[in-house]
């Protein structure tokens, strides 16, 4: 079944080759993501074992990431926005309703930030001023993972889920395909993808126990921390 599962996988994503993605090392989160490239994971691609798979790994950002990265790239060849980094790109596109290169910017970004949302025995509770904010937000951190579970829950099809700040505190959102919430004005600090690619080889139809999973044994509390730092700045 696994294999039949993995073969699916591979026949849907077979056109998803990084064409021409300019790859660089891993881009870190002190500056905007230069324009327009593929980052290398964070860590080897069995680190995130049991609970993320090597084979979900490959396809998802050697395949499925790699072909945003490379349709932005064609997209942008030869305007003004060549050169502009992924987060320029974005709001451009989201104001001008250019929705095929806002879709193919946003995953870009979404992806590269979400590979450094997850960590090797990562999960757990966050510390410091991260806990503070997310007690005084939320009631506890309990209550966090309630409503961040909901919003991976139920954004319906293909979508992420968000925690971001909003200038005076922490909020949860979720959005559906490509949406970041920096178009809202939000600055995210954490996110989670709940497209079926993220997690089918591992938990087929169960995005429960993915979202579970994520968040009790891979969020980088570290990473979320210094986004926050970031933020507040």
């Amino acid at each position: 079944m696994q294999a039949f599962v993995l073969a699916l996988f591979l026949a849907s994503a077979s056109a998803f080759t990084p064409g021409s993605a300019r790859v660089f090392g891993r881009i870190g989160r002190s500056a905007p993501l230069a324009a327009v490239s593929l980052p290398d994971l964070p860590y080897e691609y069995t680190a995130l074992e049991p609970h993320v798979s090597k084979a979900t790994l490959e396809v998802h950002h050697d395949k499925h990431h790699a072909k945003y990265v490379a349709v932005t790239n064609e997209m942008i060849a030869g305007t003004e926005m060549e050169g502009d980094d992924v987060e320029a790109i974005i709001i451009k596109a989201h104001e001008a309703s250019n929705q095929g290169l806002f879709n193919n910017a946003a995953q870009s970004w979404n992806h590269a930030f979400y590979w450094d949302c997850m960590a090797p025995n990562g999960g757990g509770a966050p510390s410091g001023k991260l806990a503070e904010m997310i007690d005084s937000a939320f009631g506890s951190f309990d209550d966090f993972k309630k409503e961040f579970a909901v919003a991976g829950n139920t954004a319906f099809g293909s979508g992420w889920a968000w925690l971001a700040y909003d200038g005076s505190k922490l909020v949860v959102t979720k959005t559906i395909g490509a949406g970041n919430p920096m178009t809202d004005g939000l600055k995210p600090v954490l996110t989670m993808d709940v497209w079926e690619h993220a997690y089918y080889l591992d938990y087929q139809n169960v995005r429960a126990k993915y979202v579970d999973t994520f968040m009790d044994k891979l969020v980088n509390w570290d990473f979320v921390a210094k986004n926050l730092e970031e933020a507040m700045a």
